[in-house]
């Protein structure tokens, strides 16, 4: 179970298959309308999903149909700010004070401004994204070559279970880079309910996202996926997943529609050293009915809601969020 998406997608598929392919050598022969009375409906595409989210010159090209539907689909954790503003430099900080300062929690205004313009380190690791033509590797150049061994995470080893692609990983080489990604899977966790996505951070619930370079825009951005492992249920769940499966108590209910969550950075400017758009994140709705579970969640994986972080662009790395500690917690970035 190397690696945390690539297992539910197996699973589903495996599990699906078989019905699959029993039910299409029974069905009927395909019927086909002539095309003066057939009624085409508009799909959505990944891309369509990005430039909805996209500056304006942007999300205008998009079919307005489609927009409108993938709109209904996102539940924002900061509030969507499409209007350019000068970000203002920040100051450096350590991994205490994304969520604390001198006078106690920061304020939420605070929060999401650091999700419209983050930190220098989070902008330029943007920017090298974007002047590399899209290129995983200026992500790659950015990592600290120390190889860091991944410990047992809750009992893993216990169950044989292999959470991260490999049992190693990196950081990167600026803190300040590192401090952030914890503050996203932190601000996750903490206005979720609010938008009804109660996750926990463990081995069975949220852990992981994925960071890749959009296609089209070469914009840097991650793709969280929470309810990694849901219990096996032989009604709700009848899949099992394996080992890393053994144990959990993520219940498989509504929530599992919110399972994806979306930071995009800044934008770059492609005629200056300027931004576009700034950041933006944001949970993506993918309940039945809904354009995101129709057109972008594969047939083969719909019960598990996925949306897959290759569809958006190309892959980097993953970066996991563990807790590796004993008694206590102590959650530490591993990227693999």
């Amino acid at each position: 179970m190397g690696n945390p998406s690539f297992s539910l997608r197996f699973t589903i598929f495996v599990s699906l298959s078989f019905s699959l392919s029993a039910a299409s050598s029974s069905s009927k022969p395909f019927s086909f309308s002539s095309p003066s009375t057939s009624i085409t409906t508009p799909k959505a595409t990944p891309s369509d999903l990005l430039s909805v989210l996209g500056p304006k010159h942007r999300s205008s090209t998009v079919n307005p149909l489609v927009a409108r539907q993938l709109n209904s689909c996102f539940k924002f954790l900061v509030p969507f700010t499409p209007t350019l503003i000068k970000p203002v430099p920040q100051r450096p900080y350590g991994r205490r004070s994304l969520g604390f300062n001198g006078h106690g929690r920061r304020s939420r205004r605070e929060e999401d401004e650091l999700i419209w313009w983050p930190p220098q380190p989070v902008l330029e690791l943007a920017r090298l994204a974007f002047d590399s033509g899209g290129d995983p590797a200026a992500i790659h150049a950015a990592l600290d070559p120390t190889i860091i061994p991944v410990p047992d995470v809750e009992g893993c080893k216990e169950n044989r279970c292999e959470l991260t692609r490999s049992p190693y990983g990196w950081r990167f080489i600026s803190e300040e880079l590192n401090s952030y990604l914890e503050f996203l899977f932190e601000l996750i966790a903490a206005r979720g309910p609010t938008l009804g996505l109660d996750v926990s951070l463990n081995r069975y619930d949220f852990f992981h996202g994925h960071l890749f370079i959009a296609a089209d825009t070469r914009q840097l951005g991650i793709l969280f996926h929470a309810k990694e492992y849901p219990a096996f249920d032989k009604e709700a769940f009848p899949y099992n997943m394996g080992f890393c499966q053994i144990g959990s108590n993520v219940t498989y209910d509504d929530s599992m529609n919110l399972r994806n969550t979306l930071w995009l950075a800044p934008l770059p400017s492609n005629s200056s050293k300027s931004w576009e758009a700034p950041g933006v994140f944001v949970v993506l709705d993918a309940r039945p009915g809904g354009i995101i579970y129709r057109d972008i969640i594969p047939d083969y994986v719909k019960s598990a809601r996925t949306i897959y972080e290759d569809d958006l662009g190309e892959v980097a790395v993953d970066v996991n969020y563990l807790n590796v500690g004993d008694s206590k917690p102590n959650f530490q970035i591993f990227i693999c």
